[in-house]
């Protein structure tokens, strides 16, 4: 059985039906703009209006295709240094560009078997993987 088969059929299922709504990055008071400029100008994703009462905490709600990304403030928060969400992106290569022109740092890594990725990191310093998998 090849590695990327191996991987595939380890992932099981539960009798609970588990899937992944949406993943929370801290980001600090007052961010809102930058992480706007980051997460719709240059990722493309959408701000959604958070419902009034979580509104008057701050942060911001993102969506786009079946990623949800909530960026909840933190007072004191800082970057992971490794820790991040994995994000699938079928685009990898075309997004990988539009980072880099637009000064984000794209960092390759070839050791996940049967996936292609990279790591970035928004104006924050929050750590970032987008991957797409590959078939062999």
């Amino acid at each position: 059985m090849a590695d990327i088969d191996r991987y595939r059929d380890s992932r099981g299922t539960s009798a609970f039906g588990y899937g992944l709504h949406h993943v929370q990055i801290p980001v600090p008071p007052g961010s809102e703009d930058r992480c706007r400029a980051f997460y719709v100008d240059v990722l493309g994703m959408t701000e959604v209006e958070k419902p009034p009462e979580l509104a008057k905490r701050g942060g911001l709600w993102l969506r786009t295709d079946g990623l949800e990304i909530h960026l909840g403030i933190e007072e004191g928060c800082s970057p992971s240094k490794k820790a991040h969400p994995g994000i699938l992106a079928a685009g990898l290569d075309a997004l990988a560009e539009r980072l880099e022109q637009s000064g984000h740092a794209v960092e390759w890594d070839e050791d996940f078997i049967g996936f292609r990725r990279f790591h970035t990191r928004d104006p924050l310093g929050n750590r970032l993987e987008f991957m797409a998998a590959v078939d062999e």
